[in-house]
């Protein structure tokens, strides 16, 4: 289902070197990664682009993850030399934090300078992991493009903050192809897969797998099961009668039910849910 979708458009090529490119012009890279998936929703590829370039990971969407896995994430992305915040763009929980770890970066930027420079930062991160909340957050209504600066093409677009930090936005990358299918899955669950291309019925069923296995309880409690079954076809049944999604002639509606636990999911009605545990394989 998830395997042969091939992520590498020429799009996606030019971000690539669009990063490469810049890295040399900014301070920071500031990744933004999803916290229901933190390893699916890392692109490898930045990691070898970004080398040794400091870093501030944001465990963006924080609130619909396990919030002590979500600890286990910060504690572990600290551990490799990564400054780690977790946070809500779309709320912009978090983002008074984030300003007062740039301010401090500044601070030690300009330490000993006579000539005061901005701090200069890079966000990256997946399709639809929160990049575009982000930047829309710390821009605001009153952040104005910059004008054409040294170094950098035409057609980057660089932004002033309020604070007069500048921030280099760049289009979400995803890697050439999903080397692991359970990464591709993981992305499907949580939206960055569009379900138009996708069976919902079946990526539910795969999400119910996932759920009876490491969450039985949050789904026994949603869906008001009598038990949890160790077969996913017959939960999700037992969820569409419950819910009365049936067809003519007594069948049951495999689609409808389908969206329902995918939506329920991504707006974690169901439980804050992380997919992605520390130390597992």
């Amino acid at each position: 289902m998830i395997n042969n979708i091939n992520w590498y458009p020429g799009h996606m090529k030019k971000t690539r070197e669009l990063i490469q490119e810049n890295l040399k012009l900014v301070d920071l890279v500031i990744e933004v990664i999803d916290g229901r998936i933190p390893v699916s929703s890392r692109n490898p590829i930045i990691s070898d682009l970004i080398k040794d370039k400091k870093r501030v990971v944001i465990l963006n969407k924080s609130d619909l993850s396990d919030s002590k896995e979500n600890e286990k994430w910060e504690d572990l992305f600290h551990g490799e030399g990564s400054i780690t915040l977790q946070m809500n763009c779309m709320k912009g929980q978090g983002i008074k934090e984030l300003y007062r770890l740039l301010n401090k970066l500044q601070e030690e930027k300009n330490e000993n300078q006579i000539r005061k420079k901005p701090l200069r930062m890079m966000i990256v991160g997946v399709p639809n992991v929160g990049k575009s909340s982000l930047i829309n957050r710390m821009t605001g209504k009153k952040s104005a493009k910059t004008g054409d600066k040294p170094g950098v093409t035409k057609g980057k677009q660089w932004l002033t903050l309020e604070n007069g930090m500048q921030l280099l936005d760049t289009p979400g990358i995803l890697w050439p192809k999903f080397e692991d299918p359970k990464v591709g899955l993981n992305l499907a669950f949580c939206g960055s897969i569009k379900d138009e291309i996708l069976d919902v019925a079946d990526l539910a069923l795969e999400l119910i797998k996932v759920l009876q296995r490491e969450y039985p309880e949050l789904l026994k409690e949603r869906y008001k099961l009598e038990k949890i079954t160790e077969d996913a076809l017959e939960n999700m049944e037992a969820i569409a009668l419950k819910r009365g999604f049936i067809l003519p002639g007594k069948r049951i509606d495999y689609e409808r039910t389908g969206k329902t636990i995918l939506d329920e999911f991504r707006a974690a009605v169901i439980g804050r849910i992380t997919l992605e545990q520390v130390g597992e394989n």
